[in-house]
């Protein structure tokens, strides 16, 4: 009953404060709009959002309470120690892992086959609303050895819980001196979260644990839960595995010491922790299992109406589960030729390890603020004077941020990356238009005095540990590509379509009410623009100001003499800060370089944010937006289209001190079709198509090549965007394709028939690649089609969940698409 009347409440909350609304001044609008937020948020504080970790949960609160699970294979002394899981890690033998099912406010289910350890877990993760502090949860660990594993191999598995502020955690069970031999019940208490309580459950009577071999060993019987208590400084509590081995080399120490090296007790015995629970601000707890187990978490808020059980959990995973499958048909259900059961099974995960990828960062950064007259960049040989000045520079830490992010993968990247996330959103705004907003607002709650967000996020030591030193240094002058601005014109357009659903309507789930309250009810989506449109324009005032391009110093001729955009933070080989790291520029770099990526993404961020003002009624704003859209449409013409290549093309100075183009055709070259800067009527679309098209181009079997086969850099150096296939890309390639194929032209027919062939050639390069490597890839090879870089890379490569939820236009071709 509890979770229906939590639920019901936060929808009626939005229902009514929005009547409210309609009928309020602007200043009574935006507190009711701040309770919306407030009962939304009851719906977000618990989750798995410590995305580096195999599994971990906490809340969106900053220095509180964690917990997380650790185990291994222990039935072997030579290798127990190593195989201890617990930061997601790329090296580890997995043979995929991630989340089947998740949604966000509901929960769901993480499957990890663990070759290495020969054991596949299933961790089934629930939430539970009631009473005022966010609703309780459960964890439903199960493991069951796999095909090469001896049926009855000893598997060590440890669930910790951690306070990293102010408050009380404790053992509240009954100390038994040997071990627990029921649940184990920690009990707390915080300022945010109220009393609590987690119970580790013993699980069904078919859990089986290894026997005593050992004659003397007999103080450690393996039929009984150990937990071990202490109290460390707060910084260093998320080393929880570093904790755990001092605590079980403790233990091994005295084994060796008592029983020598040549007698010792079998692995399973030996690799425990001691027995010392008590009061402290960490706790681990550890069972030993032979064979297949299973058991539960339990963390019941004192304020919920009623504890959790495991029979209750129960019931709660399976309303899960019907709960996201029914979401996901709603709004994703794959499309012809895609609507198969395991297209569906493929979309589904894919969505999920997007969401599940969700983290609350808590932090310091390190930023260089010298502001140092050689990051203007305004020199030939810039790029020498801006690495002395950051040599001799003195970076501060700044902080502690908050951050709420998905990220682009969770073993090498569990950090946010700003263009990164505003694709990562695309499919979550359809999904869940609250959340995405509330992500939105969270990075640009980031923003300093200047208008500047870090690009890369690493907020604090656990997330400092995953960087190299050299690129944990944030520096505010540089950009990245705006793409947070993709999600709020998307907003903007679910505003205007005026999609005023009812609950009912939605198949009488109230969740609908939360994940659509701000399209739901207009008044309140409004008031969500409002209140970030200062900062929005603040954010874009500061690209104009920090990535301008010099127009006039060198007799360009263009519509404007302003509206020029150059990247700082360029290398004689890399512009990080592009986004599109070693793709081919100017050699040497000069500092009256100009970007035609820069240009267009500008472009876009000037329509959307002209767009926002008209959604908020700032029309002085919009006027004078107006003006700047329309000079970068003519001077992405004027300063980058080159005749003679039949494309768009950087700018730099020769030795002449003339301007001309260099031209590398690929992603760049398509940016302003991309970005929605060429209407279909331009007489620049037909070579741009053309080129897409062309397989001795960018065309391949699996997608959109990043550069040109005929390029003479094509495949070399680092070839990161030098030729391989990226789907954050090629959806904005996709899009384009459909928004032109649904547009009466001469292009229309054209756009139909490569949107139709590219659609799927990119779905099913990535299915295929996911079913038979158990992973999604950071990128893929146009010529075989294989995933490489980084695996597990769901962040956007997810968006293939767009892509087959698209319609099918029907048109010719292959996959070789020789017709075109």
């Amino acid at each position: 009953m509890h979770r229906l009347n939590i639920y019901a409440l936060c929808a009626l909350a939005f229902h009514s404060l929005a009547v409210f609304a309609s009928q309020a001044s602007e200043h009574d609008t935006s507190v009711l709009a701040k309770e919306a937020a407030r009962a939304n948020n009851q719906s977000l504080l618990w989750g798995p959002y410590k995305p580096n970790l195999y599994f971990g949960v906490r809340p969106r609160i900053a220095n509180s309470l964690f917990a997380g699970l650790m185990w291994a294979n222990v039935d072997d002394y030579g290798t127990a120690q190593q195989n201890f899981r617990h930061t997601c890690e790329q090296n580890e033998g997995m043979a995929g892992y991630g989340w089947d099912e998740y949604d966000i406010r509901k929960g769901g289910r993480q499957t990890i086959h663990d070759a290495g350890n020969s054991v596949d877990m299933t961790i089934d993760f629930v939430k539970v609303p009631g009473g005022q502090h966010g609703g309780s949860w459960a964890a439903r660990v199960k493991g069951v050895p796999r095909d090469d594993a001896p049926p009855d191999q000893s598997t060590s598995v440890i669930f910790y819980a951690a306070l990293e502020g102010l408050g009380d955690l404790g053992v509240e069970t009954e100390v038994d001196p040997r071990g627990f031999e029921d649940n184990v019940k920690l009990a707390g208490s915080t300022l945010d979260l109220g009393d609590f309580a987690i119970d580790v459950t013993a699980g069904p009577a078919s859990n089986e644990h290894p026997e005593h071999t050992h004659p003397t060993w007999e103080d450690k019987p393996l039929d009984r839960t150990f937990v071990s208590s202490a109290t460390m400084p707060p910084e260093h509590l998320w080393q929880t595995k570093v904790i755990m081995f001092a605590q079980m080399k403790n233990e091994i120490n005295q084994c060796i010491e008592k029983y020598g090296a040549d007698d010792p007790p079998p692995a399973p015995q030996v690799f425990t922790i001691p027995h010392h629970p008590g009061d402290g601000n960490i706790h681990l707890v550890q069972k030993v299992f032979k064979g297949a187990f299973e058991f539960d978490i339990l963390f019941s808020s004192g304020s919920a109406p009623k504890p959790l059980t495991s029979e209750s959990v129960t019931a709660e995973i399976e309303s899960a589960s019907l709960s996201f499958s029914d979401r996901f048909e709603k709004v994703f259900s794959p499309q012809s030729p895609f609507d198969s059961a395991e297209y569906s099974q493929f979309s589904k995960s894919m969505l999920s390890n997007l969401v599940g990828g969700i983290g609350f960062f808590h932090g310091t950064d390190v930023v260089d603020r010298s502001a140092a007259p050689e990051y203007d960049e305004e020199n030939e040989g810039f790029w020498e004077e801006t690495e002395e000045a950051r040599a001799r520079a003195r970076p501060i830490f700044e902080g502690p941020k908050d951050l709420f992010t998905s990220v682009p993968s969770r073993p090498f990247f569990p950090r946010g990356f700003l263009w990164d996330e505003g694709f990562h959103l695309i499919p979550v705004v359809d999904y869940d238009t609250s959340l995405a907003l509330e992500i939105v607002k969270s990075w640009i709650n980031l923003m300093d005095e200047d208008g500047w967000i870090a690009r890369e996020q690493i907020l604090g030591a656990e997330a400092r540990s995953k960087v190299p030193p050299e690129f944990t240094v944030q520096y505010p002058h540089y950009a990245n590509p705006p793409t947070l601005f993709i999600i709020l014109e998307a907003f903007i357009d679910k505003l205007d379509a005026k999609k005023n659903i009812s609950t009912e309507e939605l198949g009488g789930d109230v969740l609908d009410s939360l994940r659509s309250g701000y399209v739901q009810e207009k008044e309140l989506g409004e008031a969500y623009i409002r209140s970030i449109y200062p900062l929005l324009k603040r954010h874009y005032f500061w690209y104009r100001k920090t990535q301008y391009g010099d127009v006039k110093s060198y007799d360009r001729e263009a519509f404007s003499t302003r509206e020029a955009y150059r990247w700082r933070g360029r290398s004689i080989q890399h512009i990080l800060t592009s986004g599109i790291d070693d793709y081919p520029r100017a050699q040497p770099p000069h500092p009256g370089e100009l970007h035609v990526d820069l240009i267009s993404w500008m472009g876009m961020m000037t329509r959307a944010l002209r767009r926002i003002a008209e959604a908020v009624g700032e029309t002085e704003d919009v006027e004078e937006f107006k003006v700047y859209e329309t000079a970068i449409e003519r001077n992405i013409d004027d300063l980058h289209w080159d005749d003679e290549a039949q494309t768009y093309c950087d700018a730099t100075i020769d030795e002449f001190e003339e301007s001309v183009h260099v031209c590398h055709k690929g992603y760049i070259s398509l940016m302003p079709f991309l970005t929605g800067m060429l209407g279909p009527e331009s007489p620049r679309l037909k070579a741009i198509l053309d080129l897409i098209a062309d397989p001795e181009e960018l065309w391949s079997d699996y997608g959109i090549r990043s550069l040109s086969q005929k390029d003479e850099f094509y495949g070399t150096a680092e070839n990161y965007w030098r030729s391989p296939i990226w789907v954050n890309i090629n959806y904005l390639v996709l899009k384009s394709l459909y928004d032109l194929a649904l547009q009466e032209g001469p292009h229309q027919e054209q756009a139909r028939e490569m949107y139709s062939s590219l659609r799927r050639n990119l779905v099913e390069n990535v299915f295929e690649n996911w079913k038979e490597t158990g992973f999604a890839w950071e990128q893929y090879n146009p010529d075989t089609g294989k995933g490489q870089r980084t695996q597990h890379f769901t962040g956007w490569t997810s968006m293939v969940v767009k892509m087959m939820s698209m319609p099918d236009l029907p048109a010719g071709g292959n996959k070789g698409h020789d017709e075109l």
